[in-house]
């Protein structure tokens, strides 16, 4: 098991042209460095991510068969014929789901929607969802967050007389040819610049798209248009759920998606914000969503049907919306139950693999394992073991599960290199669904551990905490705070800033809490007080000499507000 001293400090360079951006942007070195050390090289990129504006999102008719997917849309609106869309369980594409069937129902058009079941029909489009559908009066399918990989479920939906139109932001299979019009930023055909939106993002952009079109012909003279911002606080909620780049444009969607979620309109919004623990108007940030709202969402498809998300989404009825939220909130403690248990059997069966200093990889599988979670708990063992993994259980002869993957290797490439033994397979460099005949798990894993030895140096085995730079205490100033706090929405590609100090002397340690040591640091005469959650153990250092990594944030205490340093690590001199 991992602690405090495996992890390697990766401490960056001042970027040498610092001072030059903070004289072009009138900002501070200190933040300079911040934002280059995520990239913002240029003073237009800067003042842009400093000041992110719905007014600077790229036309969507720039991504490939947009304008495709307008027209057949519009004729659609127009004539007034049935749409149904065809989402995904997961948060991201529940909210995609959710505000397409909104869009839509406002334009008063016939929509319906489908959410597949994750455990009876898996990932993406079926043929059984497929012949449904058909069975209905539908005549044209838009797929949210899935569809890219599925060409012989499309196929069937043209054959039975219905219109398809893929709408996914997920990698591209080799074998790729659109069989229809496929709205993906991903297609190298495409001139939009923005590569890794989510699927609510993609959603999003295709309102835009359509709003736009119906201006054009005249189609609100006579009616209201929809307010598109409106949607953001489901687009913030799906983008922050999907771990996507919280960068460019979706910097921009997550920012404006944040201060409409604050004052949402939606009644389900509001009571999955109060089940979750988030008080009415309080500042609402995306380790919320992240670590309240996503995983509440979440739920009610890892163990069930997700239908009633979509519903709870979109409702106007405060007593159902209540009903549904509450729902969630029990089925997401049951899930946490189930999960810590898979969790604590997967660790007992790891801690007896002999050789595993020397694996590079963990595959592990029961056919009692719930599949719902597993995604999850894999993610939980690549955190305490920092290993490439994959989490399966069995049903009918086939081995079917998620992984989960470190930095620096593509997952999504290791399982295509190996697609000749899958049955299916999908997902991003750190996330992957896999399915495979149970005779076959045995080479699988000798082919898995084989390629990640070769890709995987040890050196690679060992987490790393990026650290932007040394700050000395006296730095660390209200103004150093207010630039800091320009920076959020902190996500993937825009962590929160880390800085390292030391060598500091302790002048008190306490425990506080469930576990958490409350530390008084002090250098050159400056003192603060820091706390370091789950690192009670670390005490008593009073007396002692540390060097700490840190964020620093503000803490109220009886109305007094005060700076106070959260230790992310700690070594001892």
């Amino acid at each position: 098991m991992l602690n405090s001293r495996d992890k390697i400090w990766h401490i960056k360079d001042d970027p040498p042209s610092a001072l030059w951006l903070a004289g072009k942007v009138g900002i501070s070195k200190i933040l300079a460095s911040l934002l280059m050390n995520r990239n913002v090289t240029s003073a237009d990129s800067a003042k842009s991510f400093l000041s992110p504006r719905l007014g600077a999102l790229s036309d969507p008719f720039l991504i490939k068969d947009m304008d495709r997917a307008v027209e057949l849309i519009t004729d659609f609106i127009l004539k007034k014929k049935s749409i149904t869309v065809y989402g995904d369980y997961d948060a991201d594409g529940l909210t995609a789901t959710s505000l397409l069937f909104d869009f839509f129902s406002r334009l008063e058009i016939p929509i319906s929607f489908y959410i597949p079941h994750r455990l009876e029909e898996g990932y993406s489009l079926n043929e059984k969802a497929i012949r449904k559908i058909a069975g209905g009066s539908t005549g044209i399918i838009i797929t949210v967050d899935c569809g890219i990989s599925s060409q012989s479920e499309i196929a069937l939906a043209q054959e039975l007389g219905m219109e398809v139109i893929v709408t996914d932001h997920h990698q591209l299979p080799a074998s790729f040819v659109p069989i229809c019009p496929t709205i993906n930023p991903l297609r190298p055909d495409s001139s939009f610049p923005f590569k890794e939106l989510s699927g609510v993002g993609l959603a999003f952009y295709l309102t835009i798209a359509i709003r736009s079109n119906l201006r054009e012909i005249g189609f609100f003279q006579n009616k209201s248009e929809p307010d598109l911002r409106s949607y953001l606080d489901l687009v913030a909620i799906g983008t922050v759920a999907d771990i996507v780049p919280l960068i460019e444009e979706n910097r921009i969607l997550v920012k404006s998606g944040l201060n409409v979620l604050k004052e949402t309109r939606r009644p389900g919004i509001k009571e999955l914000l109060r089940v979750s623990g988030i008080k009415n108007n309080q500042v609402i940030t995306t380790y919320d969503i992240a670590f309240k709202l996503a995983p509440r969402l979440n739920a009610i498809g890892r163990l069930g049907p997700a239908t009633k998300a979509v519903h709870l989404l979109t409702t106007d009825d405060e007593v159902e919306a209540s009903a549904i939220a509450t729902q969630m909130d029990s089925l997401n403690a049951q899930r946490q139950e189930i999960q810590n248990g898979i969790f604590s059997e997967c660790r007992e069966r790891i801690d007896k693999i002999k050789d595993l200093e020397r694996r590079r990889t963990i595959v592990l599988f029961n056919p009692q394992w719930h599949r719902g979670v597993v995604g999850i708990v894999a993610s939980k063992i690549v955190e305490e073991y920092y290993r490439p993994t994959l989490i399966l259980n069995v049903e009918r002869g086939l081995l079917k599960g998620s992984g989960r993957s470190i930095d620096g290797f593509n997952l999504y490439k290791a399982l295509s290199d190996l697609s000749d033994l899958l049955k299916q397979f999908g997902g991003h460099d750190h996330a992957a669904g896999v399915t495979l005949e149970s005779k076959d798990i045995e080479e699988f894993c000798d082919r898995f551990e084989e390629l990640a030895s070769k890709r995987i140096d040890t050196k690679d085995m060992t987490p790393k905490i990026e650290v932007d730079t040394k700050l000395g205490l006296e730095y660390i100033t209200p103004q150093i705070l207010k630039e800091i706090e320009i920076l959020p929405p902190f996500g993937y590609k825009n962590p929160e800033p880390i800085f390292w100090a030391g060598p500091l002397k302790v002048v008190s340690s306490k425990v506080v809490g469930k576990d958490h040591l409350k530390l008084k640091i002090k250098e050159n005469g400056i003192t603060f007080d820091c706390i370091a959650f789950g690192k009670g153990a670390f005490h008593s250092l009073e007396g002692k000499s540390v060097d700490i990594l840190f964020q620093i944030e503000t803490n109220t205490w009886q109305g007094i507000e005060s700076i106070q340093l959260v230790i992310v690590d700690l070594r001892i001199n």
